[in-house]
């Protein structure tokens, strides 16, 4: 009898494709380990999966822990980044409303009345202190003119044009204002400044604005058109307007181009002037008392232009009211002054 022939040993199939086709093969089957059952793992397998196992969940807790970490950290970012945004946006609109109020903070000074240390001052200025500055250091006089007499209430009358923003209308009004105090009585003066937005800003002064003037010897109208911040305020009679529009302007004051400048007096049909008689600088860094106390001391600056310019306005004035009061028109620094005043 033959011998038993084994069985043919069974393939497992085995398929792999390629790009255009398929190729198939026989794979002989792994022995497995004598004694170990087909349907169980080694033995210590189990214990080896469970410990895969544990490190795969290990890392997929840390690996959550730290997604969720970095959610909480951009999470932060954002609400820093928006509240930032926020902080961010005020500063911008507090600029904003900084920057505006810079730009409206440069107003005129507020006219108010002016205080008694400063009229004292001005108005009671010493003669010998007239008569030191004599005609001082003045430069620019006022032009003299032939017009039918300038009268009002039977007296001569000497008109004032300027406005409160001018700087050289603030500088002219201490003289004015000194000369004046010679021969009447001001009631109602205001205290100002002249704009901050132009050539010597922020000149002290004085203002005719809401003033009155009472005098035996002449009358006298002064008009300020605009305030500090230039609107308006005084406006001219329709006679006053005419007079202006005629001489203030060439052949009487100044040239062509200045036709109509402020400020302009008109004195009793004798003389007129536009502009003022000193730079305004003089005044720089001064207060009104300051500025009223230099006038008191004939050895300032202040005395040897302002005081002087008021003894020429004085000098004009006496001519009008033929010397009088005797005691002003008589005075040496009036005298000095008469002898450099312009004729026609």
């Amino acid at each position: 009898m033959g011998g038993e022939v084994p069985a043919p040993e069974k393939f497992l199939s085995y398929t792999t494709c390629g790009s255009t086709s398929c190729i198939t093969e026989g794979v002989p089957p792994k022995r497995r380990p004598t004694g170990t059952p087909a349907n169980l793992s080694a033995p210590g397998s189990n214990a080896a999966a469970s410990a895969k196992a544990e490190e795969r969940r290990a890392k997929r807790v840390a690996a959550a822990e730290e997604a969720r970490r970095e959610l909480a950290a951009r999470q932060r970012r954002s609400r820093l980044l928006g509240v930032g945004a926020i902080i961010l946006a005020v500063v911008v609109v507090v600029a904003i409303v900084v920057a505006v109020g810079l730009l409206h903070s440069d107003k005129g000074a507020k006219t108010t009345a002016a205080s008694d240390e400063v009229i004292s001052g001005v108005t009671s200025i010493p003669a010998a202190t007239f008569d030191k500055v004599g005609a001082g250091n003045i430069k620019t006089l006022p032009s003299a003119i032939t017009a039918d007499p300038l009268t009002a209430d039977g007296k001569p009358r000497m008109l004032y044009v300027g406005a409160e923003y001018c700087p050289y209308c603030a500088a002219e009004r201490w003289s004015v204002v000194a000369a004046l105090a010679r021969f009447g009585t001001f009631a109602g003066l205001g205290q100002t400044a002249s704009t901050p937005k132009d050539v010597f800003p922020n000149t002290p002064t004085l203002s005719f604005h809401g003033s009155s003037y009472t005098s035996q010897y002449i009358s006298f109208s002064g008009y300020e058109i605009e305030d500090t911040n230039g609107k308006p305020l005084d406006t001219l009679t329709s006679d006053d307007n005419t007079l202006v529009q005629k001489y203030n302007a060439p052949p009487y004051v100044g040239t062509g181009d200045t036709a109509g400048s402020i400020p302009f007096i008109a004195m009793f049909g004798s003389y007129v002037s536009q502009g003022a008689s000193y730079s305004p600088d003089l005044f720089k860094g001064m207060t009104h008392a300051e500025v009223a106390n230099a006038m008191q001391d004939p050895t300032t600056d202040v005395a040897k232009n302002v005081d002087a310019m008021a003894n020429f306005f004085s000098a004009i004035i006496c001519k009008a009211t033929d010397g009088q009061p005797g005691d002003v028109c008589t005075s040496s620094g009036v005298q000095a002054a008469a002898a450099k005043l312009p004729t026609t």
